[in-house]
């Protein structure tokens, strides 16, 4: 298992080498000018050199990229011109548009994207498991049928109108809660519930019609294997032969699957926060793309692409955990 851990976080940290490259190439060194970008469109020839300079752009591509990697572990000094301001690692930046570090921008609007992911997951899992499972145990019958078809329509339809379709039916219709207004945990636990709901609801209701066909698809092959039916010839009862011993097989794609889904969320909730105006790293990553914000841009791009990555160690080890043969591979 030390062996499989080791091999899974040296490939992570691999990874994460070339997606900082890429994601830096991809930004920096893409057309246009960033000094630009940074002063304004009316800044003058003379101002936009000054930028340059204080930017570093003037160095080579290597030096460019060495100073980005040194603002992340160790931080990195930039100079304005008539003071010098030091950015602690992990640093990403200034934004153009606030002069805010980008760190602390995102580590801002953190809160309510991982409490958008969570209370989603929690959702996706009892909504997907439990539906998957009872379809798998009535196969065949109407009850199996019925939730096949909800399933189909939950995974044909997007996010985005799921999402109006709740506003419309639960706020605007049947008028059962207020129109979302995001509160954050620590000024009102309760508010922040009742406001965090259709959201939850919406990317949770989503993501469950995938976790119900793979819950569906797994119990279904397990309980076809030769030691399912051995313990039914020995007389063994259907709610331990399901509970104990089905179930035990189902659970390992199920529980890598939530953890890589759950680092999707953590970057891909885009929609879902700008929906429900929900101030969380997916909307930062709009609002940066729509006002050209470089190094937000290029920080969001960075934090989320390591979350997919980390999630992806993590997704492996819990099924190594739930099933030793995979640390063995």
């Amino acid at each position: 298992m030390t062996r499989y851990l080791l091999k899974r976080l040296g490939g992570a940290v691999l990874v994460l080498l070339v997606l900082s490259v890429v994601i830096y190439g991809l930004f920096y060194l893409a057309p246009g000018d960033p000094a630009r970008l940074a002063c304004g469109d009316r800044c003058s020839t003379e101002q936009v050199a000054q930028v340059r300079e204080q930017l570093g752009l003037g160095d080579s591509v290597y030096t460019q990229y060495a100073h980005f990697l040194q603002g992340i572990f160790a931080g990195r000094d930039y100079s304005t011109g008539t003071a010098v301001l030091h950015c602690d690692a992990p640093c990403l930046g200034f934004s153009y548009q606030t002069d805010q570090q980008v760190t602390s921008l995102i580590l801002d609007r953190l809160p309510a994207t991982l409490s958008l992911a969570l209370g989603a997951m929690v959702i996706w899992l009892v909504i997907g498991v439990g539906t998957g499972l009872l379809s798998a145990l009535r196969r065949g019958g109407i009850t199996e049928r019925a939730l096949t078809v909800l399933t189909l329509a939950g995974t044909g339809t997007p996010v985005f109108i799921l999402g109006l379709l709740l506003l419309m039916l639960v706020c605007a219709y049947l008028q059962w809660l207020p129109f979302p207004t995001y509160v954050p945990l620590t000024d009102d636990p309760e508010q922040w519930a009742w406001n965090m709901l259709l959201p939850w609801l919406t990317l949770g209701l989503f993501e469950s019609a995938k976790y119900a066909r793979l819950t569906r698809s797994s119990t279904l092959e397990t309980l076809a294997e030769d030691h399912i039916r051995t313990f039914r010839a020995y007389g063994v009862g259907e709610r331990a032969v399901v509970g104990r011993h089905a179930l035990r097989g189902a659970v390992p794609p199920v529980i890598a699957l939530s953890a890589l889904d759950f680092g999707t969320v953590m970057g891909g909730a885009v929609l879902t926060e700008s929906l429900f105006n929900i101030p969380g790293i997916g909307k930062t990553l709009i609002d940066g793309v729509r006002e050209i914000d470089l190094p937000v841009v290029v920080g969001v791009v960075l934090v989320t692409g390591t979350a997919v990555v980390v999630a992806n160690v993590v997704a492996d080890l819990l099924y190594a955990a739930a099933d030793r043969r995979v640390a063995l591979l």
